[in-house]
C-alpha cells in the first residue's frame, strides 16, 4: 500500500473514508447530505470505528474547538462589518453556527478517528 500524502489525507477526511484502507466509508452516506448512520466497521478492511465505550468523547472536544473558532471568526467579521457591540455580534454568530452544528459534530468524529489511527493504529488481524 502506498503512503498517503497530506493532500490525499485531507481529501479522504472530507470524503469520510476509512483511515486505514482509504476506500470504505465511515458513514452510510455523506455527512454533508443529512444525518447518516455511522458504520460499525469499515465495509472494505473491517476496521472497527468505535473502539471502546466512550471512544468519541475526544471528538466532542474537537467539535467544541471547531465551534469556538467558527463563532469567534464570524463574530469578528460581523463586528468589523457592522460595528455592533461584541455581545450582539457573538449572539448572531452563535445563531449562524447552529445549522452547521450537526455536520461539525459528525465531522469531528472523522477527525478523531484519523487522529486515533495516526497515534495508535489498529492493525489488520
Amino acid at each position: 500500500m502506498a503512503v498517503p500524502t497530506k493532500l490525499s489525507t485531507v481529501r479522504d477526511m472530507l470524503l469520510q473514508r476509512c483511515p486505514r484502507c482509504r476506500i470504505g466509508g465511515i458513514f452510510r452516506y455523506s455527512i454533508f447530505r443529512g444525518f447518516p448512520k455511522m458504520n460499525e466497521r469499515c465495509p472494505v478492511c473491517d476496521l472497527r470505528f468505535d473502539r471502546e465505550p466512550g471512544y468519541f468523547l475526544g471528538a466532542m472536544y474537537v467539535s467544541y474547538g471547531i465551534g469556538v473558532v467558527f463563532v469567534a471568526v464570524v463574530a469578528a467579521i460581523l463586528w468589523y462589518v457592522t460595528g455592533w457591540w461584541i455581545t450582539k455580534d457573538t449572539i448572531w454568530a452563535v445563531v449562524l453556527f447552529l445549522p452547521f452544528a450537526p455536520t461539525i459534530t459528525l465531522f469531528a468524529r472523522v477527525l478523531w478517528i484519523y487522529l486515533d489511527q495516526t497515534i495508535d493504529p489498529e492493525r489488520r488481524s
